[in-house]
């Protein structure tokens, strides 16, 4: 990687050079470039990183980007591969999926990959992707670097999470894929790339309650939001499905209180709210409820229509994220950590914390997985599979009662079998 080294002159000023090895080489010719201020060293030093440890393209030394009439004509590049247009085409072209994601992907694509690959084609050539170039762009999303070219007025990139550099280079892969079977590559430059491991650096991310944390919690929070957040934490429904209940959604099941999940909040491409159904199959699901979680959902929909929302906003409506937390869950918060509490707990951790608390309680990993709405169990086991530590005692109690079993002495009928075969011999 090119480094800026810092010297002052005899005249007093200050010069700053970026050094760097042609191509990222340890034994390649050293490189160089003198700037007078920090900033153009910085700037510099990341158009150097972003083309693989060489010279940026059109760059003189000591003169910067200068315009020269090539010696022979260039290869003209249809404009329809370059990396911008290609990948929002992509996405526009995207089926089956809803909205709110392809918003999320051209949010991403933006931010996330047009700084590093505004100048690349997808097709093969001179300006093609290559290799590299992805596996530079994902060390510069670990480190919170910029590409050479960051949006006007940029602020300082926080680093990227390992999960969120997996979603970002699953995207790109599947653009750099349609181009390959749209033959305008031969191959997939993301494959082979060696990503971050989300337990190397997201363990943390997910945080579990206590059960007096959660009471402690519970005691601060106003009237309108106790009984939606206590069925949040007893159910692990997620927020969308939760503001999305309506009086119709309370049914019963083999005699049991149930709540039917049947639908949830969504965002369009423009990022205004509708209600649809849950992205996937099994996240419509049918969950059974304590005799107090009943109470609390017949006692919010008493008086109102059978599509009429069981929690509502003080204003009237559906609670928006934001303003639930802003107005409820965060002053909630402040108050227990003045008496104790040490964590900062999201919604969306009430959710965790159901499931760990479900996992303390013996409850099967399938069932945890029908309750939860997780399409795959191997979700489930990725997510909380470490909380089965908690089931170690009964590991090793069932462990000791099978070798137990080889201290017993064999059936009769065995033992008789054996004094015939030594009779014979």
């Amino acid at each position: 990687m090119a480094s800026i080294r810092v010297r002052e002159r005899k005249d007093g000023g200050i010069t700053y050079t970026v050094t760097w090895r042609d191509g990222g080489a340890r034994t390649a010719k050293q490189e160089s470039e003198k700037f007078d201020d920090i900033d153009s060293a910085e700037r510099f030093q990341n158009l150097v990183d972003g083309f693989g440890q060489q010279w940026p393209p059109g760059w003189i030394r000591g003169r910067g980007f200068v315009e020269e009439t090539p010696a022979e004509p260039e290869a003209e590049v249809d404009p329809e591969t370059m990396f911008e247009a290609y990948a929002l085409k992509f996405v526009d072209l995207l089926t089956g999926v809803q909205g709110g994601t392809k918003a999320k992907y051209r949010k991403m694509i933006e931010h996330s990959m047009v700084p590093w690959f505004r100048d690349f084609s997808v097709a093969d050539g001179e300006l093609s992707i290559t290799s590299d170039a992805i596996k530079l762009w994902v060390n510069d999303l670990g480190a919170g670097r910029w590409g050479p070219h960051p949006p006007e007025g940029a602020r300082k990139r926080r680093k990227h999470r390992a999960k969120t550099i997996r979603d970002e280079h699953g995207l790109l892969s599947s653009i750099m894929k349609a181009a390959v079977v749209a033959d305008l590559r031969a191959a997939n430059p993301c494959d082979g790339t060696r990503l971050p491991r989300t337990d190397d650096t997201d363990a943390d991310e997910m945080c579990f309650l206590e059960h007096w944390e959660y009471a402690l919690i519970h005691k601060h929070l106003k009237a309108d939001a106790a009984d939606l957040v206590e069925l949040a934490v007893g159910t692990g429904i997620r927020w969308g499905e939760l503001s999305a209940l309506q009086k119709r959604d309370i049914v019963r099941r083999n005699g049991r209180p149930a709540l039917r999940i049947q639908r949830t909040w969504k965002l369009d491409e423009n990022g205004a709210r509708y209600m649809g159904p849950p992205k996937t199959k099994k996240s419509r699901r049918t969950i059974v409820l304590t005799a107090r979680q009943s109470e609390i959902v017949q006692l919010a929909a008493r008086g109102k229509a059978a599509d009429g929302l069981l929690f509502l906003a003080p204003q009237g409506g559906a609670w928006l994220p934001v303003g639930f937390r802003r107005q409820r869950w965060l002053p909630a918060i402040a108050m227990a950590q003045e008496e104790g509490l040490t964590k900062s707990p999201r919604m969306h951790d009430l959710r965790h914390t159901h499931a760990s608390w479900m996992i303390a309680g013996r409850l099967p990993l399938p069932a945890l997985q029908a309750r939860l709405g997780h399409e795959s169990i191997q979700t489930t086991v990725d997510e909380y599979g470490h909380l089965l530590s908690t089931l170690d005692e009964e590991v090793i109690t069932a462990v000791d009662a099978a070798f137990s079993l080889t201290l017993v002495a064999p059936p009769a009928d065995v033992v008789l079998a054996r004094a015939d075969l030594a009779e014979a011999a």
